[in-house]
C-alpha cells in the first residue's frame, strides 16, 4: 500500500468496532489484515464510464466464462457417469444386488459431506485456483480408476471422488464474486452451473457411442470412466495455467484495468476476500436465520437431486422401458431443458429485476412438473413432466448467487457456502435411498419423495425472499456511512449499514 491509501485505510477500519461489529461505537479497531485483499488496491476518484466498463465485462466473460462452464459440464458428466455405466454392466460385473446401486450414490455425497468444509477453509487460506486445480486433477486420476476395482472398492473411489469434487462449487461461488458486479452474478452463475446440462449431453453421448460397439479389450462401462477422467485431468492443468487467483493477477487484464476491475465490484460491499478466519463471522453465519433457511431449502431441493442423477438412467429404462441404447440416448434432453431453461429464466433478470421471484416461479413450474411424472396416467404425459422437471436447479442457482452478493465478509461467506453444501450432500445422501429396489420399476416412492420435497422447497425459499426484503427496510432506517473504502473493510452483510441485499 502507498502511504495515501494506508491513511484512507486506517480511518476506515478504525471507525468499525464493538463485540456486535456494528459501526462507529470505538471498542475494536481493525487491523489492516482485517480488511479486503482489494483495500490494498482500490484506488481514489476513479470513474468508470459504460463503454469501459461493458469492454471489461467482455474481456472477463471470454476469458473466464467458457472455462468455467466447460469445467462445471465435465464435473457433473464425472458425477453421473455412474449412472450411465449403471446400463452398461456395471451393475452385473460388481455383482450388485438389490440396494447395493444406491450405495454407489449416496457414498460419493458422504465423501462429499465429510470434505467440503475443509476444503471450503483450504479456498480460503491458500490461492483458490491452484487449490482447486489440483483437486482437478486428482479427481480425474480418482474417475480413471473407477474402472479398477470391484464392489467395495468402487464405494471407496466413490467417496474419494465426493470428497475431491466439494471444492468446485465454493470455487466457483468466490471466482464469481471476485469478478462480477452483483446484478451481473445471477446470470453468470446460471450459465455456469446450467452446464451441468452440457455434462449430461456430453455424458450421454460418449456412454452410447460406447455401448453401440462391443469389441473392446475392456467392459464399455470403464471406459466411460476412464474417458472422462483424462478430460477432467486436462482441465484441471488448462485451470491452474489459465485463470488468475485474484483480478489484479489477471494476465488478460491492463494494468489500469487490474484498478478499474476492482472500482468496479466496489457496489457490491465485498472484495476479493480475505485469508484470516474471523471467527466472529462464524459465529455470525450459524447463528443468521438466512443460513438455516438456505439448509432446509438445499435438503429439499437436492433430496430429488440425489435421486435423479442416480436412477435417471434406471428410470428410463426400469419404467419407460427404453432399451440400453435407447435409455443412454433419452437422457439427452433432460441437459438440454436444463441449459436452455435455466439460462433463458436466469436471462430475464435483465428486466426484471427480482431474482428471488424468477425462482419461485421456476419452482412452480417443477413442482407441476414432478406431479406430472408422479401421478399422471400415460407414460407420454409422465415423461414429459420428468424432462420438463430439469429446470428445478434454477433454485439452487439462485442460493449460489445469494451467497455471492448478499452474504459478505469472507469468513462467513465461506461458513456458509460450505454450511450451505452439508445440506446439499444430506439431500443427496437421502435421494438415492428413496429409490427403493422392491418398489421397481415405477418406484412410486421416489416420485412421491419428490412431490413432497418441491413444496416444501417453494415454501423456503419465499420465506428466504421475505427476510431479505425485511432487512432491507430495517437497513434502509440506518444512517449511511461514508468512510472512504469501508465497501473493502471485510464487514459481514449485517454490520455493514450501507450493504443492501440484493432480491
Amino acid at each position: 500500500m502507498t502511504e495515501e491509501k494506508r491513511e484512507a485505510f486506517d480511518t476506515t477500519v478504525n471507525s468499525v468496532s464493538s463485540n456486535d461489529h456494528q459501526i462507529g461505537t470505538g471498542k475494536i479497531v481493525l487491523t489492516e489484515k482485517d480488511a479486503d485483499i482489494a483495500m490494498g488496491y482500490a484506488a481514489e476518484d476513479v470513474v468508470i464510464d459504460e463503454a469501459t466498463n461493458k469492454r471489461i465485462l467482455r474481456k472477463i466473460d471470454l476469458c473466464l466464462g467458457p472455462l468455467m462452464c466447460i469445467l462445471y459440464a465435465c464435473q457433473f458428466m464425472d458425477k453421473v457417469s455412474n449412472s450411465y455405466a449403471s446400463v452398461m454392466g456395471l451393475r452385473e460385473d460388481l455383482s450388485m444386488v438389490g440396494d447395493m446401486y444406491s450405495w454407489t450414490g449416496t457414498a460419493f455425497y458422504l465423501g462429499y459431506l465429510a470434505f467440503v468444509f475443509p476444503a471450503s477453509y483450504m479456498l480460503q487460506r491458500l490461492p483458490v485456483i491452484k487449490t482447486v486445480g489440483t483437486f482437478i486433477i486428482i479427481w480425474g486420476v480418482l474417475l480413471c480408476l473407477h474402472s479398477v476395482p470391484q464392489y467395495a472398492g468402487f464405494i471407496a473411489l466413490r467417496t474419494l471422488l465426493g470428497m475431491m469434487e466439494s471444492a468446485v462449487t465454493p470455487a466457483f461461488v468466490i471466482i464469481t464474486s471476485q469478478w462480477y458486479k452483483k446484478e451481473e452474478q445471477f446470470l453468470r452463475t446460471s450459465c455456469w452451473f446450467a452446464f451441468n446440462g452440457v455434462g449430461a449431453i456430453m455424458g450421454s453421448g460418449i456412454a452410447y457411442g460406447l455401448a453401440i460397439r462391443d469389441n473392446y479389450s475392456i467392459h464399455a462401462w470403464k471406459l466411460v470412466f476412464i474417458i472422462t477422467g483424462c478430460i477432467t485431468i486436462f482441465l484441471g492443468f488448462v485451470t491452474m495455467l489459465h485463470v488468475p487467483d485474484t483480478p489484479t493477477q489477471a494476465w488478460f487484464l491492463t494494468a489500469e484495468e487490474k484498478v478499474l476491475v476492482v472500482e468496479r465490484i466496489r457496489s457490491n460491499n465485498q472484495g476479493f476476500g480475505n485469508r484470516k478466519i474471523k471467527t466472529y463471522q462464524i459465529k455470525e453465519a450459524l447463528t443468521d436465520i438466512q443460513t438455516w433457511l438456505f439448509v432446509l431449502f438445499a435438503i429439499s431441493n437436492n433430496i430429488p437431486n440425489g435421486g435423479l442423477t442416480n436412477f435417471s438412467a434406471i428410470l428410463l429404462s426400469d419404467d419407460f422401458g427404453y432399451s440400453k441404447t435407447t435409455t443412454l440416448l433419452m437422457n439427452m434432453p433432460t441437459g438440454a431443458v436444463e441449459v436452455v431453461g435455466c439460462i433463458a429464466l436466469a436471462y430475464t433478470v435483465r428486466w426484471f429485476k427480482h431474482r428471488m421471484i424468477i425462482a419461485l416461479i421456476a419452482q412452480s413450474i417443477t413442482l407441476i412438473c414432478s406431479c406430472l411424472l408422479a401421478f399422471a396416467g400415460p407414460a407420454k404425459a409422465r415423461l414429459a413432466g420428468y424432462y420438463t422437471l430439469y429446470i428445478f436447479p434454477i433454485g439452487m442457482i439462485c442460493a449460489l448467487s445469494c451467497f455471492a452478493s448478499n452474504t459478505a465478509g469472507h469468513t462467513k461467506k465461506v461458513t456458509t457456502n460450505a454450511t450451505y453444501l452439508v445440506a446439499y450432500c444430506v439431500g443427496n445422501v437421502v435421494g438415492p435411498q428413496t429409490f427403493i429396489s422392491s418398489q421397481a420399476p415405477s418406484y412410486s416412492g421416489a416420485k412421491i419423495a419428490i412431490v413432497v420435497n418441491q413444496i416444501a422447497g417453494l415454501i423456503f425459499l419465499a420465506a428466504i425472499y421475505y427476510v431479505y426484503w425485511r432487512r432491507n427496510i430495517a437497513k434502509d432506517k440506518l444512517e449511511k456511512v461514508t468512510n472512504e473504502h469501508l465497501e473493502f473493510a471485510d464487514l459481514t452483510d449485517k454490520e455493514n449499514p450501507n450493504f443492501r441485499y440484493s432480491c
